[in-house]
């Protein structure tokens, strides 16, 4: 008979008999009471009153009975912490006992008891199993280590069990060394910083020998600790590839994908150029393969997986778009995330049969699927510019089968067509027009408002074709309204004879008649705009757009990169980081992918990244900096003030090919060939960082111009007025605007934050990346209150010129990044140069001279500073209170000569000749300076504080 006669009984009285059957001497009656008492806990009744007597049975050889009683143990002992004491001594016991499987499972019991009374009589034991001679017992030890660690990791520290986890790692046993990765794993992701599993070579050389013998998923925890190391140069990285790719032949779906990760991270370490490369991309694509011939289920997982893939490297799986063709029987889930790739990999190549395909899914029954097909034939037609035409062609043909829904995608997806290729198809306007009254969909009607509008001069009947719509005004919703008022502005500025009485009916709905905020606000401003100045109405509302981009839902790169590192994982199936879904600390560990090989900087060992090694590439400034640097060192920032070793150094990955200075000053530029190439030794010797607090930010080349009022500080210096440095519309409702000044000596970043969203936000915190000047907040930027919405809060925050230099392009560049409760935000700005003259910049007269005559000719630039109204006095006066010292002053033929100096933050001298012609607006600058690079930025200095 099964055991399934346990669960039939409902007689009362029956706590009494069990407790009587369990007291029993018999051994079987003693274990049919016992399997009685499971299965009446395994369908909730309340047995806890006979934890003594269950307790009492664990005495005895009979394996089966005791597996019974320890899983009774782990039910009830935390409601009953004073009785499950009474175990502990058989746990001891059986942790000792002959047989493996006693000793296991004693040891496996003691990991799910999470009573902390008991947990320190559990140490001795579990450090037996531990280095048990039996590899089944080890291997369970290892994961009790992770168990006991979750209850009481302070103990787990303090007896060593650590350590010996660690040694673990170099077990003869496949499994033992499985288990062990598996729980040093689960124990550092509680603990991001604690820095157990420090991998090196040697250690990684074990793992790849333990991975071919392990279980699948012993194979699974070895391959995402991989994914966790980074090589230290491109052939180790080719190495461990070679060892992981037999794992793509696996049977089961999670190690292929473990393996991949692993696989897509190294790559990018290797070189293109590599043959290995080519042969690796080739062997990574039949396996993805593979994945979209099982079930719905895992396809689906595997699909969202290739998504990133294909956004990272679209070469993998450039010729094996057929497998992406949707079938007749997938689930609705499949088809769209299977048309979604087909988009990504469309090419020149390929793209006559994806439009075939996408022209026969346009006739589906399925509604969802048909619209995401026709929009995927327009997405095709600005991704393949060589398609353009059969694309519009595809979507005419389907515009004449007068299907409703079809005709209105087709229509929205034509505007875009419009946008990307400007004057190229508008021939087929008219053919639109004749489906105006099929249009029912608010975004479908938008869209064809929008071409009437757009192209109004070659519609004749353009008017009256917006007067229809303009018949059911206040039934439309607002996304039409909107654009109806624009439509009709735009066709009373191209034909103003004709329309002026549409233009003022419009105008009357949208202001007076809608109690829209947007939609009143915007009739407002064409209205007075068309009253006031219609030629800057026309320079407005018809100025000419921007061409749209291939791929508006790309992934971010700085994202891409870290949902590469968790491939096979939720993350890669939702399409965002782990920190977005998971709560508590466990969320927050950022991940990214190794530095590109060629670049000069290690993640592993910042000081490989000497001036003397370094590589000076040409890059753009990097405005977004890789998340997974910036937001590492942000989430894992120490808020205290800093040391005196400056702020963590901070690594764009865009530029880790750019020149780090490590603080010998700009002259170090010179000295290595940043300026033409020239050997010349810095002036002084290496300029040694000053520890006075000076440092800038900075708010773009708009600050350095923007002629309002400076703020007013006691030495008078000019301050660049606030602008707007981060927009709310890009930082989920915060926005961020602020200035630099230099106040006593110290650089102080202003900044203005303004809560523009619905929720409150605090716990913020600033981080700068590496720049020229080194600087770096000096002290934790503290919010007094919380932001709450609408709120505005000034804070102004001193900044350190002796953080981690790194030379930007250009110069003055500054990366920040902010975070807050919601998320982590970056914004780059350029800071003006004066901030960072020192107030111990007059030179003596003799040392200018001498040193007017070192610095050769060649490093001398000359500029002219226009439309300045200034005499020689108020211009010395005015640029002394900018820490521009003028050394001697000369009238020589009429013309007022003005010798300065001034000092930067890290001891570099700039030299000035200002040739000042009374009565003349128009003023000379000559300047020189050991690093000639800066001279532009100091110009822009002067035009700055003379003009203002």
């Amino acid at each position: 008979m099964t055991d399934s006669k346990y669960f039939t009984t409902t007689k009362k009285g029956e706590i009494f008999e069990l407790k009587a059957e369990l007291n029993s001497d018999k051994k079987e009656k003693k274990k049919e009471a016992v399997k009685k008492v499971i299965a009446s806990m395994t369908v909730g009744k309340d047995v806890s009153a006979l934890f003594p007597d269950v307790v009492n049975c664990m005495q005895t050889d009979n394996l089966e009975l005791k597996k019974l009683v320890y899983l009774y143990l782990m039910n009830y002992a935390k409601s009953q912490p004073d009785m499950a004491i009474m175990a502990v001594n058989t746990f001891v016991k059986d942790c000792e006992d002959p047989n493996p499987l006693i000793r296991a499972l004693a040891v496996r019991t003691m990991g799910c008891i999470r009573v902390d009374k008991i947990t320190e009589y559990l140490c001795e034991p579990l450090r037996k199993c531990l280095k048990d001679e039996d590899p089944y017992v080890r291997k369970t030890a290892a994961v009790c280590v992770a168990k006991l660690h979750d209850i009481n990791a302070q103990l787990v520290e303090d007896q060593g069990f650590l350590d010996t986890l660690k040694d673990l790692i170099s077990d003869s046993n496949p499994m033992v060394v499985a288990n062990a990765v598996a729980a040093l794993s689960e124990i550092a992701e509680s603990h991001p910083n604690s820095n157990l599993l420090d991998l090196n070579p040697q250690s990684i050389n074990k793992l790849l020998t333990a991975l071919n013998e392990c279980t699948e998923w012993g194979q699974i925890f070895i391959l995402d600790c991989l994914a966790n190391y980074t090589p230290r140069d491109d052939r180790e990285s080719q190495s461990i590839c070679e060892r992981v790719t037999p794992r793509l032949s696996h049977a089961n779906s999670a190690v292929v994908l473990s393996a991949v990760k692993v696989l897509m991270k190294f790559m990018e370490m290797l070189p293109k150029d590599l043959d290995y490369y080519g042969t690796l991309l080739k062997k990574l694509a039949p396996p993805l393969v593979t994945l979209l011939s099982a079930e719905p289920e895992l396809q689906y997982v595997a699909l969202r997986n290739i998504n990133l893939i294909v956004q990272k490297r679209p070469e993998i799986l450039k010729h094996e778009m057929k497998v992406f063709f949707v079938k007749y029987n997938d689930p609705i889930y499949i088809k769209l995330e299977k048309l979604d790739i087909m988009i990504r990999l469309a090419s020149q190549a390929n793209i006559a049969q994806v439009l075939a395909e996408l022209k026969e899914y346009a006739t589906e029954v399925d509604v969802d699927f048909v619209r995401k097909a026709v929009r995927a034939i327009g997405r095709c037609a600005i991704k393949v510019e060589q398609s353009a035409e059969r694309c519009v062609s595809t979507l005419l043909d389907l515009i004449q089968t007068k299907v409703n829904y079809v005709v209105q995608e087709a229509i929205v997806v034509i505007k875009d067509i419009f946008r990307k290729y400007p004057n190229k198809y508008e021939s087929v306007i008219a053919t639109l027009c004749e489906n105006l009254d099929s249009l029912d969909e608010p975004e479908a009607r938008a869209a064809m408002i929008w071409i009437v509008g757009e192209y109004a001069e070659r519609i004749d009947n353009a008017d009256e074709l917006l007067e229809s719509f303009l018949e059911g005004f206040h039934d439309e919703s607002t996304q039409v309204q909107l654009q109806l008022l624009t439509a009709i502005v735009k066709l009373f500025l191209k034909k103003p004879t004709e329309t002026q009485e549409l233009v003022q009916q419009v105008l009357s709905l949208a202001t007076q008649d809608s109690d829209n905020p947007d939609l009143r606000d915007r009739g407002y401003i064409y209205w007075r705009l068309l009253s006031t100045d219609p030629v800057a109405a026309k320079e407005v509302v018809l100025a000419e757009k921007p061409l749209i981009s291939e791929e508006t839902d790309l992934i971010e790169p700085t994202l891409l990169d870290e949902l590469i590192c968790h491939i096979g994982t939720l993350a890669s199936v939702y399409h965002k980081p782990p920190n977005a879904f998971v709560e508590g600390s466990r969320g927050v560990q950022h991940k990214r992918l190794p530095p590109r090989t060629g670049s000069n900087e290690s993640p592993e060992s910042p000081e490989l990244a000497q001036p003397a090694a370094a590589q000076p590439v040409d890059q753009p400034p990097a405005v977004i900096p890789s998340q997974g640097d910036l937001l590492g060192d942000l989430l894992n920032l120490d808020l205290g003030p800093p040391t005196s070793g400056g702020t963590p150094a901070i690594t764009s990955a865009m530029q880790m090919g750019a020149m780090d200075l490590l603080g010998g000053g700009l002259d170090s530029l010179v000295m290595q060939g940043g300026a033409g190439g020239r050997q010349e030794t810095g002036f002084g010797g290496p300029a040694v960082m000053p520890s006075s607090l000076n440092a800038p930010v900075g708010g773009g080349l708009g600050d350095l111009f923007d002629l309002g009022s400076g703020v007013g500080m006691p030495t008078g210096s000019y301050v660049v007025p606030k602008t707007v440095w981060l927009p709310a519309m890009k930082a989920k409702g915060l926005e961020i605007s602020g200035t630099f000044a230099r106040r006593m000596g110290t650089i102080q970043m202003d900044v203005t934050f303004t809560n523009k969203a619905m929720q409150i936000m605090t716990d913020f915190a600033i981080q700068f990346n590496r720049n020229s000047f080194g600087l770096s907040p000096a002290a934790p930027l503290q919010l007094a209150t919380p932001l709450s919405p609408n709120q505005t809060i000034e804070v102004s925050l001193p900044l350190s010129t002796v953080g981690p230099v790194m030379k930007m392009d250009p110069l003055n560049n500054l990366q920040v990044a902010v975070k807050n409760n919601i998320d982590v935000f970056y914004f780059s700005s350029l800071y003006p140069i004066n901030i960072l003259f020192v107030e111990d910049g007059k030179m003596e007269r003799q040392v200018f001279l001498a040193t007017w005559k070192d610095i050769p000719s060649d490093n001398e630039a000359q500029f002219q500073i226009k439309d300045c109204h200034l005499n020689s006095d108020a211009v010395s006066n005015k640029l002394q209170s900018n820490n521009i010292f003028t050394i001697a002053k000369r009238n020589v033929e009429g013309q007022d000569m003005l010798y300065q100096s001034m000092k930067l933050t890290n001891g570099i001298w700039i030299l000035a000749e200002l040739r000042i012609q009374p009565g003349s607006p128009n003023f000379t600058l000559s300047l020189k300076c050991r690093a000639p690079e800066i001279s532009q930025f100091v110009l822009q200095s002067y035009e700055a504080v003379l003009k203002n």
